[in-house]
């Protein structure tokens, strides 16, 4: 089969998604007002609270929540074959991943921009609240100091990728300040893109890299120390200064990659090596179901994705109809690169026949995001005749540029939960801002540093959670809103159905991970397992007897009576 199959199937069905379905869903189920108060309006405070141009804010939404995952998960799924990869994409977007990510964005923007956990306590109860927080908190936790490592490792294993990244951040600085000054962001886009594709230019023919050992640190290790010290900078800077416009670019020049990537798939065609099903499984390879669907996730729906949208997207929409543009069609821009990946690493690009990609994939979890690069880069040079160096350069430096703004959202996030803290339990000194990202930051050093020793990477100890960890999140997320519609008589199956198949299967991985972190004894990871699966259900539980008693009391109608003001 030619890859070009693959590339208009899956296109054809996020079009449908974001033309018709996002459609439906803003205008028939969320019912967005365009004459809503926005809390970026309402609290304005130049820094966190900014009313934001839709499409600078989908570049920020986009960029923070696509990190790696939507490259690392999908060419990892690929191991079972493409067609599973491919239909869990397709249909994870549409119907999963733009409905969590919309519902996210507009839920919080109906309660004052606070975060997924912290609105809870208004749809659900107290107690819910607290639970949910613990779960969000675990999840920041577990991707600033992975990504950390993530990026430190490209930095040392491409050298290439040093130069165009920090100068990103001198490109959105310059950037940030002319958008306050309202110029032209067509004009902006364009010269910010442009000018960061010559650094990666010269990025390819100037590779920094740090001394063997400095303060008797490994490079990774120095990499891991001022990557924390950059994103707790960055996280206390005003958003329009360094986030909106680094994230800005950053969404222009992967619109650039995936049109370099897509373009080069028209251009050559080139056939799928990979099987649609693979018949070679390694005995010691996980199951398929339930594996697919957390290892896959935001390819298709991640409850990250929810942590962002409302704790630091949902502050920066300026129209609530903005919503379904920066909400659904980021998960649309996520499903996208899941989808080019996939082909990148399914086609002969990277493997020319079907017994040397099945060298490429003889164990789970072996391929990765260096497969992506690999053949992404061979795909490009075919297409387009760009260098394999050069190509390799751009897939790595967009690699690192996502990782790096998902860390700097991350530890703001990170701050806000902190800060929500402080006033939940009136700890005031948690308030302030440099004290909370203070803490934020000391604790992923400590699980880098405190789990990992010397390397910096003790994020990666308890990186196997992730996958289960963010797909429950996810599906609290969709039963808050489930609940939260439930409440306003709107009809909930569009997201209680996603919600429940989410649970379902990121219930039944983190049991069978479990069972091997059992077998392994590995104890920290058993004990952090249960952590998670009794809070989820504690927090479903809570969700269960909120809408008991909403039946009790009447339902629809005493909800609409008592509902504040912009609810109904």
């Amino acid at each position: 089969m030619q890859s070009v199959v693959l590339v208009l199937l899956g296109v054809a069905g996020m079009a449908f998604g974001w033309f018709v379905y996002s459609r439906f869903i803003a205008t028939r189920i969320y019912r967005l007002d365009p004459d809503f108060v926005t809390p970026a309006h309402e609290f304005n405070d130049g820094r966190d609270y900014v009313p934001t141009h839709r499409v600078v804010l989908w570049g920020h939404h986009f960029t923070s929540v696509a990190g790696a995952a939507p490259i690392v998960g999908p060419a990892i799924a690929v191991y079972w074959g493409w067609a599973p990869a491919l239909l869990w994409v397709v249909f994870g977007t549409i119907f999963f991943a733009g409905v969590h990510d919309f519902g996210a964005l507009w839920a919080s923007n109906r309660h004052k921009g606070k975060s997924i956990g912290a609105l809870s306590e208004s749809v659900i109860g107290k107690r819910s609240r607290a639970l949910y927080m613990i779960v969000v908190f675990l999840v920041l936790l577990m991707v600033n100091a992975v990504f950390g490592v993530v990026i430190a490792n490209a930095f040392v294993n491409t050298p290439g990728a040093v130069f165009p990244a920090w100068a990103a951040i001198a490109v959105a600085l310059v950037i940030g300040q002319l958008v306050r000054r309202r110029m032209n962001l067509v004009a902006l886009g364009v010269t910010g893109v442009a000018v960061l594709y010559w650094t990666m230019w010269a990025g390819s023919a100037m590779p920094l890299a740090l001394p063997a050992e400095m303060f008797g640190l490994t490079p990774q290790a120095n990499w891991i120390l001022i990557l924390f010290v950059y994103a707790a900078i960055a996280s206390m800077l005003p958003v329009w200064m360094l986030l909106q416009p680094r994230d800005f670019i950053n969404g222009m020049q992967l619109v650039v990659g995936l049109a370099l990537l897509y373009g080069a798939v028209i251009l050559v065609m080139p056939d799928i090596s990979a099987p649609a099903f693979n018949s070679r499984i390694d005995e010691s390879a996980p199951s398929i179901i339930p594996l697919l669907f957390v290892t896959v996730a935001c390819g298709a729906v991640s409850g990250f994705h929810g942590i962002v949208a409302s704790g630091t997207s949902s502050k920066q929409l300026d129209k609530e109809t903005d919503a379904r543009f920066v909400g659904y069609l980021g998960a649309v821009g996520e499903g996208s690169l899941a989808l080019i990946t996939i082909v990148a690493v399914s086609g002969v690009a990277l493997a020319a026949t079907p017994e040397a990609w099945h060298a490429i994939y003889d164990e789970f979890g072996k391929a990765g995001a260096g497969a992506f690069i690999a053949g992404g880069a061979r795909l490009i040079e075919q297409g387009w005749g760009i260098p394999e160096l050069v190509s390799q350069t751009i897939l790595a430096t967009m690699v690192v540029l996502f990782a790096g703004t998902t860390m700097d959202s991350g530890v703001r996030l990170q701050r806000y939960i902190i800060q929500e803290w402080g006033e939940i339990y009136r700890l005031p000194w948690l308030k302030n801002g440099i004290a909370a990202t203070l803490v934020a930051v000391a604790c992923c050093l400590l699980l880098a540093f405190g789990a990992g020793g010397a390397s910096g990477s003790g994020g990666m100890v308890i990186w196997p959670l992730f996958g289960s960890t963010n797909q429950i999140l996810a599906g609290m997320t969709l039963l808050v809103i489930s609940v939260m519609l439930l409440k306003l008589g709107r009809p909930v199956r569009y997201t209680l159905l996603p919600m429940i198949f989410v649970i379902a299967m990121s219930f039944a991985a983190a049991c069978v991970t479990l069972v091997q972190f059992w077998r392994d004894g590995k104890w920290l990871l058993v004990a952090l397992d249960l952590v998670v699966l009794a809070t989820s259900l504690l927090v479903m539980l809570e969700a269960a007897s909120a809408v008991r008693r909403f039946r009790r009391d009447g339902g629809v109608k005493a909800a609409t009576a008592q509902a504040p003001a912009g609810i109904e």
